[in-house]
């Protein structure tokens, strides 16, 4: 009724509802409360367009996917030795790098943390193999259809800054693989979340 008739009164409303003024005066404060409809002294109510803006958002940023807004994955093989790994981390601008064998599968996740560990008090550390270094096990991915909102939920909860995006292979053994394709960072979310608050 208010979105159909702006803007109405609440006399108006009262009238169209065929019920006093006073029964639906706490109805529609209620209403302007939970940001649904606003009103003006003398004017009346209208639809509430930040309530809409807010709901919009949320309907579309639940359908994007991660495959949407995933990024290039920043990639080295498990044989690139520390220092190589340190400089790429740098000159790439990035928290972590992907490890993946020959045939980008992925192996394991080293992140600038790790690489503090491996070299602080270890003079040897620069031509060690990054296979050494990184995190193999408890790997957290997501995948290129998975819900934006999903790889929101793993990187808050992980507490990590970025997730490698995979597709799942099986070889022949039964054996399975993560092809990598992809990463999503704290910085993409940032971004979309940016897109929407400010159009």
């Amino acid at each position: 009724m208010v979105r159909e008739q702006v803007p109405i009164t609440g006399e108006q409303i009262a009238e169209q509802l065929g019920v006093s003024r006073p029964t639906i005066r706490s109805d529609l404060s209620l209403l302007v409360m939970l940001g649904y409809i606003d009103a003006k002294p003398k004017v009346g109510y209208f639809p509430a367009t930040t309530e809409d803006v807010k709901r919009e958002g949320r309907s579309h940023l639940s359908q994007l996917k991660v495959k949407d807004v995933q990024s290039l994955p920043v990639i080295v093989k498990e044989t690139t030795t520390v220092n190589d790994a340190v400089v790429t981390l740098f000159l790439e601008n990035v928290g972590s790098l992907l490890v993946t064998d020959s045939e980008g599968m992925l192996l394991g996740v080293v992140s600038r943390k790790d690489l503090l560990k491996v070299t602080l008090g270890n003079s040897g550390a620069a031509t060690m193999p990054i296979g050494l270094a990184m995190t193999r096990a408890n790997l957290i991915t997501v995948s290129p259809e998975d819900d934006l909102v999903e790889a929101a939920r793993k990187i808050i909860h992980y507490e990590v800054d970025s997730l490698p995006v995979v597709i799942k292979h099986t070889t022949p053994g039964g054996k399975e693989k993560l092809e990598v394709i992809g990463r999503i960072t704290k910085t993409s979310m940032t971004k979309i979340l940016l897109d929407f608050v400010l159009g």
